[in-house]
């Protein structure tokens, strides 16, 4: 695997001085100053990218080129956005820059909760929990008919939980929910928000699924003709949130994104934390199964818990076996003769992180950097053994 880590840019409290540090040789980032739909153009791709590679590194993969809610929708101005996201892959291609993360998830990236969710060794951590979700549903949003999709123990317990808030705390989880996002560029309120998720009342699982097929019968034949890969991030979390679906979670989902259109530049994040938030995936499995199709790894593990509710445990802890998620990434490199960049994810915030909230949660120097150690250990030890 490449080591590689996520920089937010020249607004992110840790800087490349500090992804030095940790030992990565690859950053990952975006143009997150370009709103979503618009053209990425080369002047301010090169900006970024000599600023990278000022600092020793390569920019290992683009994460992400967002795509427009018009686009998964396809309504409205689709076809002016479709075609600015393919100026926006010739740009970074004719950058040299040929790896691309996205993702189709509506409205919002991943959600969470709690941003600062305090777990017994004093540190904090990313946490998603299905009682606050559906106080967050039914209370806060108000969101018609969303007693319906919890059972009725969530129900009475979020009932409960809800009248045991205070204002702040209510505010805080609606902020979590709404502007918890690194790097976003937008800062949503409960009404510009229920307005956004309306727009796919009507649309279903297979409709948005259909969206996405027709978007990358667009973008991947110029992909192919600039050598470029694509790699979907799987929905995080892999559940209906709000509303909204969501078509990037099983193993199926998968099988279905490679039917849109055979190539390989239509390919995979291997995100483990998104994927392993689902209990029915056997991810080690799965590794095996796409691996023509991976392009790109995020390694970090979730605990779930029985209620649907998870947190993002340390790296090799977890629900999911890291040992054996890292032992078929290497089996896999090894018969393939490849390396796959990789990125450990949504760290804790500890150690002297705790000391300030302007890092992005998730994000914190140290956690990842603890992260990557850990997994950086443990493939040195099984590459040793295969």
């Amino acid at each position: 695997m490449t080591e590689t880590f996520r920089w937010f840019g020249v607004n992110d409290p840790v800087t490349l001085l500090h992804i030095k540090q940790a030992g990565a040789t690859g950053v990952v980032t975006a143009l997150h100053h370009i709103a979503n739909g618009e053209i990425w153009e080369v002047e301010e791709i090169l900006k970024v990218k000599n600023a990278i590679e000022a600092h020793g590194f390569e920019w290992a993969f683009i994460e992400s080129i967002p795509i427009h809610e018009n686009i998964k929708l396809r309504k409205g101005d689709y076809l002016k956005r479709i075609a600015h996201y393919k100026q926006s892959l010739i740009n970074v291609a004719s950058c040299g820059i040929k790896k691309v993360c996205y993702n189709f998830m509506p409205v919002l990236d991943w959600t969470r909760t709690q941003l600062h969710w305090k777990l017994d060794d004093g540190s904090t951590a990313l946490r998603f929990d299905k009682i606050e979700m559906a106080i967050f549903e039914c209370y806060i949003l108000k969101r018609e008919d969303a007693n319906l999709v919890y059972t009725t123990e969530v129900l009475q317990q979020a009932k409960q939980r809800f009248s045991e808030m205070c204002a702040k705390e209510k505010q805080q989880l609606e902020d979590n929910v709404l502007k918890g996002l690194p790097g976003t560029v937008d800062d949503l309120s409960i009404p510009v928000f229920k307005d956004m998720i309306a727009q796919y009342d009507s649309l279903s699982h297979a409709d948005l699924k259909a969206n996405l097929s027709y978007f990358l019968n667009e973008v991947i034949p110029v992909c192919e003709a600039h050598g470029i890969v694509m790699a979907i991030h799987p929905d995080d979390p892999p559940i209906d949130i709000m509303g909204l679906p969501r078509i990037i979670k099983s193993e199926q989902d998968l099988e279905d994104l490679i039917g849109f259109i055979d190539s390989p530049a239509n390919g995979i994040t291997f995100c483990t934390g998104s994927l392993g938030a689902n209990p029915d995936n056997d991810l080690p499995k799965m590794i095996k199964k796409f691996a023509k199709r991976i392009h790109f790894l995020h390694l970090r593990n979730v605990r779930r818990e029985t209620n649907g509710s998870f947190y993002e445990d340390n790296h090799l802890d977890g629900s999911t076996d890291m040992y054996e998620v890292v032992k078929a990434v290497l089996e896999v490199e090894k018969e393939r003769q490849v390396q796959w960049p990789m990125r450990p994810d949504h760290g804790h915030q500890m150690l002297q992180d705790l000391d300030s909230n302007s890092a992005y949660s998730g994000y914190t120097a140290i956690g990842r950097l603890k992260g990557l150690a850990e997994i950086r250990g443990l493939a040195l030890g099984i590459s040793r053994s295969i």
